[in-house]
C-alpha cells in the first residue's frame, strides 16, 4: 500500500469514527451485521474455499509454465480455443465471486490476456453446475436455462469487450516472473502435473460442497455425507504426490506464491465484507439499506427495475448457492422475472468485496470497466427475458 493510500485510510477511519451516528438503532444494527457477516464468511468460506484456492493459485503461478498459459489464455492465443476454455472453466468449481479471485490472480500474473482472464473471472462463480440445477429446480426450468445460457455468453462477450477496450495495455503488459523454479529441477511429466492440479481442485470442490436439501437427489446427499472422508483421502494422496514428485525448493516457491496471494487479497476481502454487511446486511437481516426498499424497486420488468436488480446483485455478496433461496423470497414478494435473471447474472459473479480485491489485482480502471460491462449486460438480458416471459 502506498503512503497516500495509508493516509486516506487513516482519514476515512477517523471521519467514520467521528461522524457515524452510532446512537441510532439502525446504524448500530448495521454495524453488528457487518461483523456478523464477516464471522459468517470466516466460518463458511475461508478454510474450505479460500485456503484451497490460494494454494491452487500459488501452484498455477509456480508450476504452470508461462508458455502453457499463453498458449490458451495469452493475448495472441487462438480466440476460439481461448474463450471456449475460459468460459466453461467455472463449471467444475462451485466457488463464489471471492473464492475465484486467487485463481484469477494466478493466471493473470502469469501472463494471461485480459480478455480470457476476465472471461474466467466471470465464469468461475457464474457457471456453477450445482447452482444452475438448483435454480431450475426451485425457480423454474426457464430461469435455470436462461441463467446457464446467459452465463456462458456473458463470459465470452465480457472477455471480448475487455480485450478490445484494453488491447494496447494487453500488448504492452509485462508477463509475471514471480516464484518460477528452475526448469532443470522439474522432473515430472505433464500427466503428473495434471493429476496434482486435479487433486487440489477436487479438494476445493469436496471441502466446499454445500449441504443439499431433502428434495435433492440421493447422489448429492451421498457426496455431502462423504465429503470429509473424500477430502481427507485426497489430502493424503496430495501429500504422497508432494513427497515423491517435488523437490524442496519447488515446495518453498509454492508456499511463497500462496502467501503472496493471501496477503494481497485477504485484507481487501475482509474490508469489503464489512462494508457490504454494513450497507446491505445478511439475507433476512436488516441493515442500513432495508430489504423492503429493494423489493419495492425490483417489481415488474422496467429498465429501472432491471438496472437496479443488476446494481444490487453486483454490490451484494452471495455465498455459493445462497442466491437461489434469496431470490425465491424476493420473487414471492413481487420481484419480476426479468430483474430476477438480472440479479442472478450479476450477483454470483460480482460483489463489493470482489470489486475491491479485483482493483488490487488489475487496477481501478479495468475493474470499473469490467463491472460496468457485467451490469449493462445483466440489465439487457433481464429486460429481454422479462419480455419473453411476459
Amino acid at each position: 500500500m502506498k503512503e497516500w493510500q495509508k493516509i486516506l485510510l487513516i482519514v476515512a477511519i477517523f471521519l467514520g469514527a467521528y461522524y457515524i451516528p452510532w446512537e441510532a438503532a439502525i446504524v448500530r444494527q448495521s454495524g453488528l451485521e457487518a461483523f456478523m457477516m464477516l464471522q459468517e464468511y470466516a466460518r463458511q468460506h475461508v478454510l474450505t474455499c479460500l485456503i484451497p484456492a490460494f494454494f491452487i493459485a500459488g501452484a498455477i503461478t509456480v508450476f504452470v509454465s508461462q508458455a502453457s498459459v499463453l498458449k490458451y489464455f495469452g493475448a495472441k492465443a487462438n480466440k476460439i480455443l481461448s474463450y471456449s476454455v475460459a468460459s466453461v472453466s467455472g463449471s467444475v468449481l462451485a466457488v463464489c465471486s471471492c473464492t475465484v479471485l486467487p485463481l484469477f490472480a494466478g493466471i493473470y500474473t502469469r501472463g494471461a490476456g485480459i480478455g480470457p482472464a476476465t472471461a474466467f473471472l466471470y465464469s468461475g462463480p457464474a457457471i456453477n453446475v450445482l447452482a444452475i440445477i438448483l435454480t431450475a429446480k426451485v425457480l423454474g426450468w426457464q430461469l435455470g436455462v436462461a441463467r446457464a445460457v446467459g452465463a456462458v455468453i456473458f463470459a465470452v462477450v465480457t472477455g471480448l469487450l475487455m480485450a478490445f477496450i484494453f488491447r494496447k495495455d494487453d500488448a504492452n503488459r509485462q508477463t509475471g516472473e514471480i516464484f518460477l523454479p528452475e526448469e532443470e529441477k522439474t522432473v515430472r511429466t505433464l500427466g503428473q502435473d495434471g493429476l496434482y492440479m486435479l487433486t487440489m481442485v477436487l479438494i476445493l470442490v469436496f471441502a466446499s460442497f454445500a449441504r443439499p436439501s431433502e428434495s435433492d437427489g440421493a447422489l448429492w446427499r451421498f457426496i455431502f455425507s462423504a465429503k470429509w472422508y473424500l477430502t481427507v483421502l485426497l489430502l493424503i494422496i496430495l501429500a504422497v504426490m508432494l513427497k515423491k514428485w517435488f523437490v524442496k525448493e519447488e515446495l518453498r516457491f509454492w508456499m511463497e506464491a500462496t502467501w503472496t496471494f493471501s496477503k494481497q487479497i485477504l485484507p481487501l476481502l475482509f474490508g469489503g465484507v464489512l462494508v457490504a454487511g454494513f450497507l446491505l446486511g445478511r439475507p433476512g437481516y436488516p441493515a442500513l439499506i432495508p430489504e423492503t426498499a429493494i423489493q419495492t424497486l425490483v417489481g415488474g420488468n422496467s429498465l429501472g427495475a432491471n438496472f437496479f436488480a443488476s446494481i444490487v446483485g453486483a454490490l451484494m455478496y452471495f455465498a455459493t448457492l445462497t442466491e437461489v433461496p434469496i431470490l425465491q423470497g424476493l420473487i414471492g414478494s413481487g420481484m419480476g422475472q426479468g430483474p430476477a435473471l438480472a440479479l442472478l447474472l450479476a450477483g454470483p459473479a460480482l460483489s463489493l468485496p470482489n470489486m475491491i480485491a479485483i482493483a488490487g489485482i488489475m487496477g481501478i480502471k479495468k475493474t470499473v470497466v469490467y463491472c460496468t460491462i457485467v451490469v449493462i449486460l445483466s440489465t439487457i438480458s433481464g429486460m429481454i427475458y422479462g419480455w419473453l416471459m411476459g
